[in-house]
């Protein structure tokens, strides 16, 4: 199984920069993909940022050009680097990873961490 920890969330004032970071520990060999996902008040939980195996990567609109996505499987850590932040772009942050094909010694998983907190100040 996989297990994710998140960390870099805090309080900036709008434009400001934050880099978000996700170590994953476990079966890290069997993760497919991995994102980013954030929830608001009042709000669905919503699809941020998205990275597969082979680098390719997927944005929301509302990031596009201000947020990237990376990940370094060296050191089992995922990345969003998050610039210009808008008070919108307040919420909690989590870190997903996922395996959903089959492969040997690799079970199927959704898993999830902690979240982290970033507000943004107008």
């Amino acid at each position: 199984q996989v297990q994710l920890v998140e960390s870099g969330g805090g309080l900036v004032q709008a434009g400001d920069s934050l880099r978000l970071s996700c170590v994953a520990s476990g079966d890290t060999f069997c993760i497919s993909t991995m994102a980013w996902y954030r929830q608001a008040p009042g709000k669905e939980r919503e699809s941020v940022a998205l990275i597969d195996s082979l680098g390719s990567t997927n944005y929301a609109d509302s990031v596009k050009g201000r947020f990237t996505i990376s990940r370094d499987n060296a050191k089992n850590t995922l990345y969003l680097q998050m610039n210009t932040l808008k008070p919108e772009d307040t919420a909690v942050y989590f870190c997903n990873a996922v395996r959903r094909t089959l492969r040997s010694r690799c079970n199927l998983f959704d898993a999830w961490g902690q979240g982290t907190l970033v507000t943004v100040s107008s």
